[in-house]
């Protein structure tokens, strides 16, 4: 697919939190961009840094942290941007999906409140056609009878139709860009189906480029033009969707191909990446996946492999990647 120049451009990104006077750095020197209507998937284990990605991008982590680096939105850099202003752009341009919609919605507010709020804080539209709007869009995202539902509070919505309803609020004031964290987390595969043909097919309607957080290679594969594969922290591999699930070259990405059952004969023991991720406070000294990689060399131990381009749009940070041989064996 072609994409038009990127609307988000993040460079080398550091998100560092503080525990006793500890430094726990969460995010090291992340980089990648995001064009209209394209749909960057970030995968990885648990505490590999996506959530804090998304939370870095809009502002969310300098309330507890330390963000360095630059996130250039259309030309500005949010990175330094004051919170005043900053908040003219959450929600407005920059819109996200939280990852567990019953602690995101507030329960003593109905849904239309919830709604009306968002058009009320990102539109100049009046009170009638806000309430048009929320009309509008809980349509749009497939709620039955939204009129009705307007009065309704989260707790009387099923999981996926409460999703939805975040997916309406998200999306009220025409975002450009859609940071979604693991938005079909807890929900039924059926559903998950529909929620997220229905965030494809609308950032497709507003031109709106996505950035979708999963630990699903199966999502990855079925939505995403492009992936970036995070561990401890960094970018490890990124590339075409295509090009990275059919050929992994970084051996992290090899483990988590292979943690995918396919064809598996019954009572199969199933394949997980040896050993467990590093904690913030005992990161290696050089790469952080080397204490759990077979194809580990002198170098990984010692230093920190920097993210290399090694084929056209195809980087991986590894001082002895899989090649292309092994990586189609995988």
């Amino acid at each position: 697919m072609e994409h038009q120049t990127p609307i988000l451009e993040v460079d080398g990104l550091n998100t560092t939190f503080y525990r006793s006077g500890q430094a726990l750095p969460a995010l090291r020197d992340v980089s990648f961009s995001v064009a209209r209507g394209e749909v960057l998937g970030l995968v990885g284990e648990s505490g590999s840094g996506k959530s804090v990605t998304l939370r870095s991008i809009i502002g969310l982590a300098r309330r507890y942290g330390e963000v360095t680096g630059q996130v250039r939105w259309q030309g500005r850099d949010l990175v330094p941007m004051p919170d005043r202003d900053l908040r003219q752009i959450q929600g407005r341009e920059i819109a996200m999906i939280f990852q567990e919609p019953m602690t995101s919605l507030n329960p003593l507010l109905t849904v239309g409140l919830q709604l009306e709020e968002t058009l009320r804080a990102h539109t100049d539209l009046s009170k009638a056609a806000r309430r048009d709007r929320a009309i509008e869009m809980l349509d749009l995202v497939g709620i039955p009878s939204a009129a009705q539902r307007l009065k309704d509070y989260p707790h009387q919505f099923s999981g996926g139709m409460r999703q939805r309803v975040m997916i309406a609020i998200a999306l009220a004031a025409n975002p450009k860009l859609l940071l979604a964290d693991e938005p079909t987390t807890a929900l039924d595969v059926t559903i998950q189906a529909q929620i997220l043909d229905l965030i494809l097919r609308l950032a497709q309607d507003m031109d709106m480029g996505v950035l979708l957080v999963t630990h699903d290679l199966g999502v990855v594969a079925q939505t995403c033009d492009h992936v970036a594969v995070m561990y401890a922290g960094r970018i490890v591999e990124q590339g075409p969707v295509r090009d990275v699930l059919r050929v992994p070259r970084h051996p992290y990405t090899v483990g988590l191909m292979r943690s995918v059952p396919e064809n598996l004969p019954p009572r199969t023991p199933l394949y997980s990446v040896p050993g467990v991720p590093p904690s913030l406070d005992v990161l290696p000294k050089g790469c952080a996946f080397a204490p759990r990689c077979a194809a580990c060399i002198a170098p990984c131990e010692q230093d920190r492999p920097p993210l290399s381009l090694i084929t056209d749009g195809r980087q991986v940070a590894c001082f002895n990647p899989i090649s292309k041989a092994q990586g189609n064996a995988a």
